[in-house]
């Protein structure tokens, strides 16, 4: 029989949008009185990203945010998570701002309410100033959490009229631990343990000046919160077992950032587990870090599979090789995430507000043919994922929205422009966007606030 038209409906109100990342989308990288960012850098070294791409053109967005917010309308995209570029504000991180990149925001801003598209701002995503890392050495640095606090209060009270829903940091783990502990992340440094637990600290730093800039400068209205890929947990089994077991490791392994916002302190068994490389904490710091939020944001796109094990200890289960992925290793396909990972956050922190502000899935071969973009793959996986969530939100947990990543096709990091995560497809020789098969979908789930 076909599903009646209540089955799987959203809570009223339930925010629906899109999310992209300025380095990702906007290219005019040395345009406009920009400076070079770690990514414009790091895209330079022989090696670093797949093909040699480079962000400097991207998808152009710089030139072309008008029709891309258009198309937006058109699709009923009513809420945009963006970020902004840091040294397109601040060309050396710090010291003077430069006019033309607010300027640039503010015609942003203005295309965004003309097409009754409300933003959702994050202040750093990825793309630290060139120079912080020249002059200081970057995250290690605790300098450079001075810089990005006149960066948060200048932008935060230029744009208090425009913007009311803030986002302080894009993925802590990824540009501290990824960046700095020999991955694949800018600025590709190699430092040793106590480095890296180093730069997580100045990031939590940052974190807490942009929930104090918000609340001295935002106005009454506004709200602000930190996005977090926190380790999301599944228990193999939905016993009591298997679900204690996997609650306890979300919890330990969610120590280092989600745990020290939310209790104001490393957690002694961290500490312990950092033993000599544990960061360094000044006095004051934790009142900053812990300040309350309005929100948490969640990306997630899959998740770790643990048990109970003999010794009553949880244990991982290791996916096979031949366990469904996307084009991304790394992206294991496991909807039920999306249930696990808002439930612990709000029974481990007591969250009462959770946005998901990344969740969707990249692949190397989706191609237009004969003007349509068939990518039922994504569909289908997206799908999965919220009708996980909207078994969490029917358990109790107190998601609010949900941002799709990603709007537009990008650049994918280290994997340059060869992995699309778009439900747009963008043609980056031609720049021409054509809405995938998801695009579509993704519209009607909106309209109708429920999966379709």
């Amino acid at each position: 029989m076909p599903r009646p038209p209540h089955a799987c409906r959203f809570p009223r109100g339930f925010v629906w949008g899109v999310a992209t990342a300025a380095p990702q989308i906007e290219g005019a990288a040395f345009t406009g009185g920009k400076g070079p960012s770690i990514w414009d850098h790091f895209a330079r070294r022989r090696g670093a990203i797949r093909q040699g791409d480079t962000l400097e053109v991207a998808c152009d967005h710089y030139h072309r945010f008008r029709q891309d917010f258009a198309l937006m309308r058109r699709l009923g995209l009513r809420h945009y998570r963006l970020s902004l570029a840091w040294p397109r504000i601040f060309p050396e991180g710090d010291g003077a701002v430069n006019q033309r990149g607010l300027d640039f925001y503010r015609r942003l801003f203005d295309a965004l309410h003309e097409n009754g598209i409300t933003p959702w701002v994050t202040l750093f995503h990825w793309d630290l100033p060139q120079a912080l890392e020249t002059r200081y050495g970057g995250w290690r640095n605790r300098k450079v959490a001075d810089a990005f606090a006149t960066y948060a209060d200048t932008v935060v009270s230029t744009f208090r009229d425009r913007v009311k829903h803030w986002i302080t940091l894009n993925e802590i783990r990824c540009f501290t631990v990824h960046g700095y502990g020999g991955m694949d992340k800018a600025p590709g440094r190699h430092d040793p343990p106590q480095v890296v637990n180093q730069t997580m600290h100045h990031a939590l730093l940052c974190h807490g000046h942009a929930v104090r800039a918000v609340r001295e400068h935002g106005g009454r209205e506004a709200r602000v919160g930190l996005t977090d890929n926190c380790e999301s947990i599944i228990p193999v089994t939905e016993s009591a077992a298997d679900v204690a077991a996997a609650r306890s490791r979300f919890e330990e392994a969610n120590q280092p950032i989600l745990g020290a916002v939310y209790t104001g302190r490393y957690a002694p068994a961290y500490l312990r587990r950092c033993g000599a490389a544990r960061p360094k904490v000044a006095r004051g710091d934790f009142a900053l870090i812990s300040q309350p939020a309005d929100f948490v944001g969640l990306n997630i796109y899959s998740g770790c599979y643990v048990r109970r094990g003999r010794d009553g200890r949880p244990e991982v289960v290791p996916t096979s090789p031949s366990y469904p992925c996307a084009d991304s290793t790394w992206l294991k396909l496991a909807p039920r995430a999306l249930y696990w990972g808002p439930r612990f956050v709000r029974e481990v922190y007591g969250e009462k507000n959770i946005c998901i502000t990344e969740n969707g899935c990249g692949y190397d071969d989706d191609q237009v043919v004969y003007g349509e973009c068939p990518d039922l793959h994504r569909v289908e996986y997206v799908r999965a994922c919220l009708k996980e969530l909207h078994r969490s939100i029917q358990d109790g947990s107190p998601v609010r929205g949900y941002f799709l990543w990603s709007l537009l096709d990008n650049f994918e990091w280290a994997d340059g422009y060869t992995r699309r995560f778009g439900i747009v497809h963008t043609d980056f020789k031609t720049q021409r966007r054509t809405p995938k098969l998801s695009a579509h979908w993704y519209s009607q789930v909106i309209a109708a606030n429920r999966l379709v």
